[in-house]
């Protein structure tokens, strides 16, 4: 099928942008979700949940401050607590100053961290994977634009991914990556926790203050997709991918931030799930995480199998997944054997019926 002048020029830059709005609305479903299991350990690992809600604070007060510095308003005040942020501008902008600052502040949380962290595996990133090979695909059809969408996507999560289950923990640059994507996915947006909770922050609350901001000033909006649109008509007169490549890496951070809460979220059920087992063994997990890897990596010094950090790896989550459900499971069948009933014998039959 031919493309259509229309085709290029008003469907082709949708393409991209309605994949990053696709993968956005995951990536906030992921962090209602990471909301509920945070809930629901609150009560016994509150200064856990505290962490959580200082890391996404920091988040937001860094974008913040971000804004202030790309507008040149300067950072006149800079404050930090568990339960709230304060950043204050040097010199006060009003009108597309303070609307681009406000910007940072309720959109660059989901995206500005992710994009660190992002940099800091591109360095790490094996060169053999043909990362370059993505930026050469052209297409201008609304078709043609959303499958190179999907091919930038799926070039990039088989890189990204390909790292995480290669990593060696006895690398300080890999161990580092961990923790921070760990952070990351801890904290990805702030308001876990409020302190005097006179309203309900969730993921229609985001939404609804990034609605207000942009219909504030529906003029800016319009000038923000006249931007996107004359930046995709540049791109096509000279025969460059810069706007599908622009658009690729949106998806990229959100791919990272999903990534991240979904190792969030399987931090938070095992904490959950070791809760239902007796103290001391419920620690016995988390002696087990470094324990099976260190030890898995020492027998493999001797015994190399080929690829050693993703074997080591796959032995500590097994290992670990394995102990965490055989306490769980003999604390359960303990309890329910410490409840069970004896069988009545027939002879004391008649004996309760007069008693009762």
């Amino acid at each position: 099928m031919e493309a259509t002048p229309i085709d290029i020029v008003a469907f082709g830059p949708l393409a991209p942008m309605l994949g990053v709005l696709l993968f956005w609305f995951i990536q906030l479903l992921f962090i209602e979700s990471q909301k509920y299991l945070l809930q629901k350990i609150k009560k016994r690992h509150e200064p856990f949940c505290r962490f959580t809600n200082f890391i996404g604070i920091f988040f937001q007060s860094i974008c913040h401050a971000l804004g202030y510095t790309v507008t040149r308003s300067g950072i006149g005040e800079f404050r930090l607590t568990t339960d709230y942020g304060t950043v204050a501008p040097r010199r006060k902008k009003e009108g597309v100053f303070e609307w681009i600052s406000n910007s940072f502040l309720f959109i660059g949380p989901f995206f500005i961290p992710p994009l660190l962290l992002l940099l800091f595996a591109l360095l790490l990133i094996p060169p053999g994977i043909p990362l370059k090979e993505i930026f050469t695909i052209e297409s201008l059809t609304f078709g043609q634009q959303l499958i190179g969408f999907g091919e930038n996507l799926f070039s990039f999560s088989t890189s990204f991914f390909s790292l995480i289950i290669t990593l060696d923990l006895f690398h300080p640059a890999h161990l580092g990556f961990l923790i921070l994507l760990i952070f990351l996915g801890l904290g990805i947006r702030p308001s876990y926790i409020i302190k005097q909770k006179t309203f309900k922050v969730d993921m229609v609350y985001d939404l609804n203050n990034i609605k207000n901001h942009i219909l504030q000033h529906p003029f800016y909006l319009i000038s923000v997709f006249i931007g996107i649109y004359l930046f995709y008509y540049l791109s096509v007169i000279l025969l460059a991918n810069w706007y599908l490549s622009l658009f690729s890496l949106f998806g990229w951070l959100s791919i990272i931030a999903i990534s991240a809460l979904l190792l969030a979220h399987l931090i938070i059920l095992l904490i959950s799930y070791t809760d239902a087992i007796k103290h001391p063994w419920r620690i016995l997990p988390y002696i087990m995480l470094p324990l099976s890897y260190i030890t898995s990596r020492i027998i493999l010094i001797f015994f190399p199998v080929e690829p050693i950090n993703t074997i080591a790896l796959a032995a500590m989550s097994i290992t670990t997944l394995v102990i965490t459900l055989l306490l769980h499971r003999r604390r359960t069948n303990n309890f329910k054997t410490k409840t069970k009933m004896k069988p009545m014998r027939v002879e004391d039959g008649p004996r309760r019926i007069i008693e009762q």
